[in-house]
């Protein structure tokens, strides 16, 4: 039988060439922006975010500043949008952004610019060999590093400007047809034995596959025997805790969570709003009544809240590994559901709907020990500080991205929800944000040891 490291080594490059796929990643968040009303281009969703004017104009910046100097030898044509539109915020002690809209540029000007980057990013291309695949020679920025990085940073994009533009008021938002409902299919809540074993995290350095700079190095750890809830908490599972003053009892929440809730006037999930007729629930384009069996979407601080109440504990990121990706007889898999690429058969993901569907309408996505929807309809959140792996080595050409959060202030989420592109559900990525940030489409799932 293989070791576990030979036993990831499965080839799980996406379909498609890399220009087509980042014509695509283009086309997703370009339709994504035509939602937003023009008047509301300005708009400031979330108070610790850009305006959304910069995020039209940051990812062809993102794309430009990787490109120009590694791959394209071309000189800067708007060298004050190329440093404007650079870099995004990520404020972790209160501080929050205090520019105006009369501060950017008008949005002909952002448009012109995105355009003016894309031709000549285009026109660069087409003429370099993109074939080289390895971190050869110790070089981290090959052609197929340097695309898939621009491919999966705007992906990204894409659903964290989801959370965004999911807090305009609808009618600063240009809705599509409504999505169809999706039944609920009767799941038993149950706790599911994981036995001890091995999980293997991360990515060799041999793997030809792209990952980040925080998924490597490929190592395993050794995971004692633990339980683990066989579904994400649903609303309707929340909502008891809710109902039993979850929100007003002290001992559930760690100090900088208690207080956090109470100067921020936190009493209910965020996607949530109280009526006089009951709970409503606030999906991306109109509110709805709370769908009960859909998982419920909270911060951090909110879910390991809810883990003491009921007495159990967040899992920890080998753990979700664990449940996800092994199986009874020793091996691991690349997928939950065996070693086959992601299809729209095996879970609520790649931008499939606007939002969650009732927890195991999917049970072909379902693990070999039996734990439903581990690959979208919501990251899940675990109980492990975002820490570098041993062998740790940042990108030359973006050593920010990952150290920047080594920080002990964010928390691993692993998983993906229906806004995640398939290219980002491989087992070895790993997602992250602040324990006090409710916005994100995550939710979680209990264990217990």
């Amino acid at each position: 039988m293989p070791n576990a490291i030979e036993a990831i080594q499965i080839s799980h490059a996406m379909p498609g060439g890399l220009l087509d796929r980042l014509s695509e990643a283009r086309r997703q968040t370009d339709d994504l922006f035509k939602i937003v009303a023009p008047n509301a281009l300005y708009a400031r969703p979330i108070a610790e975010r850009h305006r959304i004017i910069f995020y039209i104009g940051h990812l062809e910046a993102f794309d430009w500043n990787l490109f120009r100097d590694r791959l394209l030898r071309t000189p800067a044509f708007n060298p004050e949008f190329d440093n404007l539109f650079a870099f995004g915020i990520d404020p972790v002690d209160g501080g929050l952004p205090k520019d105006e809209p009369y501060h950017w540029p008008p949005t002909n000007q952002v448009r012109g610019y995105v355009d003016s980057v894309r031709s000549r990013i285009d026109e660069s291309l087409a003429d370099l060999d993109l074939s080289a695949k390895t971190l050869s020679g110790g070089k981290d920025f090959s052609p197929h590093t340097l695309l898939n990085v621009a491919i999966e940073h705007r992906l990204m994009h894409a659903e964290t400007l989801a959370y965004m533009f999911h807090q305009l008021p609808y009618d600063s938002k240009i809705a599509p047809p409504p999505e169809p409902a999706i039944p609920a299919r009767p799941l038993a809540s149950r706790m599911i034995d994981i036995p001890a074993g091995i999980a293997t995290l991360g990515l060799p350095r041999t793997d030809e596959a792209f990952g980040w700079d925080n998924e490597y190095d490929a190592h395993t750890v050794n995971v004692p025997a633990f339980v683990i809830d066989n579904h994400k908490v649903t609303n309707r599972q929340f909502l008891e805790f809710l109902e039993a003053d979850g929100y007003e009892k002290r001992e559930y929440w760690l100090p900088d969570d208690w207080q956090w809730k109470g100067s921020a006037g936190i009493t209910h999930p965020v996607f949530w709003r109280r009526t006089p007729d009951g709970w409503r629930y606030r999906t991306m384009f109109r509110e709805v009544p709370l769908p009960i069996d859909w998982p419920v979407y909270v911060s951090h601080a909110e879910a390991s809240a809810y883990a003491r109440w009921a007495k159990k504990s967040l899992p920890t990121e080998p753990q979700w590994h664990r449940a996800a990706y092994a199986t009874p007889e020793g091996t691991e898999r690349q997928y939950p559901w065996g070693n086959e690429l992601p299809t729209k058969q095996k879970g609520n993901f790649d931008f499939a709907r606007w939002h969650p569907i009732p927890v195991g309408a999917f049970p072909e996505g379902t693990s070999a020990f039996g734990v439903h929807d581990l690959l979208g309809n919501g990251w899940e959140w675990t109980s492990t500080i975002f820490q570098p792996f041993p062998g740790f080595r940042p990108f030359s050409f973006y050593p920010g991205y990952s150290a920047n959060f080594f920080d002990g202030k964010h928390y691993v989420m692993k998983g993906g929800s229906s806004r995640t592109a398939s290219s980002m559900l491989r087992r070895s990525f790993r997602n992250w944000f602040q324990p006090h940030y409710q916005y994100v489409y995550a939710g979680f799932r209990c264990v217990s040891r």
